[in-house]
């Protein structure tokens, strides 16, 4: 068992208690979000520092409606 923490960057993402370590360029969803591992660092036999790539969140513009005319 291997206590595996998840960075994005510099920000803890999750930590973990799980059987196996994951692999670089593994595709994975931390919080709903999906990412790639980028890099596995060991630190010592049971913790595992795991650097995560995720996906930029899109978010959409509401839609304006010019067609409707002003009152004055």
């Amino acid at each position: 068992m291997f206590v595996v923490y998840f960075f994005d960057n510099k920000n803890l993402l999750l930590s973990q208690l799980l059987k196996s370590v994951p692999a670089v360029g593994e595709d994975l969803t931390i919080k709903g979000r999906k990412g790639k591992v980028s890099s596995v660092n060991s630190i010592d036999e049971k913790n595992v520092h795991v650097q995560v790539a995720l996906e930029s969140v899109k978010k959409n513009a509401p839609i304006v409606d010019n067609s409707k005319k002003k009152k004055r």
